[in-house]
């Protein structure tokens, strides 16, 4: 196993062993980021090198190379003995490339798109070059001509940190201007141009005020695909997120690296945080001058208690954006093959909350027996038993069709069905996990049929 890290050269002086085709698109590399070419052992520069390039004459052999004069050494000779002869006589301290796995060269060069003072490379350990140039070449359709122009005019602006004062203020700057269509046209307008648009960002970011934001955003019922885009942009903007215990691994590595992470999740009778210092948290963290993401499972105004959050941000004057997600309700359905409305079994359905607080649950029973109806109880596996109990005890018939799913959309999920009669037995006997979900209706009869997770 090897850490792959970029190394920051600051002697930028590139020394040059051999001739061949490989080395020779590595000295044109260096070249082209500044660094000073010197081919040792030549009396003229091979064909195809830099121009910029300069020649050392004499033997090769007698050459010392140390890190006083050399930031970077490349070897090729074509002759693999020849080439491990020469690496002797390089200090250790300098960095090495050479063709092989050798374990004293290390030096690998990524595939690289350029766009102005940006590099975007691709890195496969020197495994697949080929991989890598693929990837790049993707890349380098998606970034627009203008980048160039915008990043090149933008080194004259000097340091943003002395125009916005917080992280929230530059990021958004950003943000808003890699989007605009600034970005598509810049390098069809002339540099007077491009300076006004700037100009006027940035004026707009100033306007905007020190204060930071606060996105609720839903993270969906765990499968990381179904994030929506705009969940994905709002994440990677974040510079703290707040999470919940339902928010997957998978979902919260879409998070930047170097955010903050705070876990606020809750279980039943156990709380990180209790939910009054979440929201008082949030308006902190946001007059701080920071972009706050608050991560919760589902959709955040769907049991949630998102709609609490906001008010208390609202009543504090933090701006805030809502982002919707996927409902446990809607994506445990779909997973489980089961449809929530039906023309022939469900025209209507009902999502209530099956959190029973001291076993009881003031619920209309009686309005949850109907004829063509789907209910969906959330949090219910705990009082499941007491769920079945009340429905029947209102007239619902036992042999309703039921089913049980637990952690629904993930690769552990299970799904238990039964009747309301029975369900409960057979979920005890599974011993299923939360989260769950339960789905009661004719429609839970369409499983068989439609289950195409079981046909995948």
């Amino acid at each position: 196993m090897s850490l792959t890290v970029s190394l920051r050269i600051d002697q930028p002086v590139v020394g040059c062993l051999g001739s061949g085709p490989r080395l020779l698109a590595k000295a044109r590399y260096c070249a082209d980021q500044g660094a000073r070419v010197v081919w040792l052992g030549h009396d003229s520069l091979p064909d195809e090198a830099p121009a910029s390039s300069e020649c050392r004459p004499g033997p090769a052999s007698d050459t010392v190379l140390s890190s006083d004069d050399f930031g970077l050494v490349l070897i090729d000779s074509g002759d693999a003995g020849r080439d491990e002869r020469w690496l002797l006589q390089i200090a250790t301290d300098v960095p090495v490339w050479m063709p092989g796995n050798h374990p004293r060269a290390r030096v690998q060069f990524p595939a690289t798109v350029q766009r102005g003072p940006l590099r975007v490379t691709v890195d496969t350990g020197g495994r697949w070059p080929t991989v890598a140039n693929w990837l790049r070449q993707r890349l380098d359709t998606l970034l627009p001509e203008g980048l160039t122009d915008v990043l090149q005019a933008m080194l004259a602006k000097g340091d943003l940190n002395q125009v916005l004062d917080t992280p929230h203020q530059r990021r958004g700057f950003w943000y808003r201007l890699l989007d605009s269509p600034l970005v598509s046209r810049a390098h069809q307008m002339s540099a007077e141009a491009i300076n006004r648009e700037l100009d006027a960002e940035l004026r707009s970011a100033e306007g905007r005020g020190p204060q930071g934001e606060v996105f609720l955003v839903g993270a969906g019922p765990g499968d990381p695909d179904l994030l929506t885009l705009k969940a994905l942009r709002v994440i990677a903007q974040a510079d703290v997120v707040l999470y919940d215990r339902l928010v997957s691994r998978e979902i919260l590595s879409r998070v930047r690296a170097d955010a903050e992470m705070i876990h606020v999740g809750k279980q039943r009778s156990r709380h990180t945080l209790p939910q009054e210092e979440i929201n008082q948290r949030l308006v902190e963290l946001a007059q701080e001058g920071r972009t706050v993401v608050r991560l919760k499972g589902g959709d955040p105004f769907i049991f949630g208690r998102g709609g609490e959050e906001i008010e208390t941000l609202a009543e504090a004057g933090v701006p805030f954006q809502v982002v919707p997600g996927i409902t446990a309700a809607s994506g445990c359905s779909a997973y489980a093959g089961i449809p929530l409305t039906h023309r022939d079994y469900a025209q209507s359905v009902r999502f209530v909350t099956g959190h029973l607080k001291n076993d009881t649950c003031e619920l209309p029973w009686r309005d949850f027996v109907q004829s063509n109806q789907t209910l969906v109880f959330y949090m219910g596996l705990v009082g499941l038993p007491i769920i079945a109990r009340e429905l029947m005890a209102h007239g619902m018939a036992p042999s309703m069709p039921v089913a049980l799913v637990s952690k629904g959309t993930t690769p552990e999920q299970v799904v238990v069905t039964g009747t309301i009669d029975t369900i409960a037995d057979r979920v005890a006997a599974s011993e299923v996990k939360a989260p769950t979900l339960i789905i009661i209706g004719d429609v839970v009869s369409l499983r068989d049929k439609l289950d195409w997770i079981a046909r995948s």
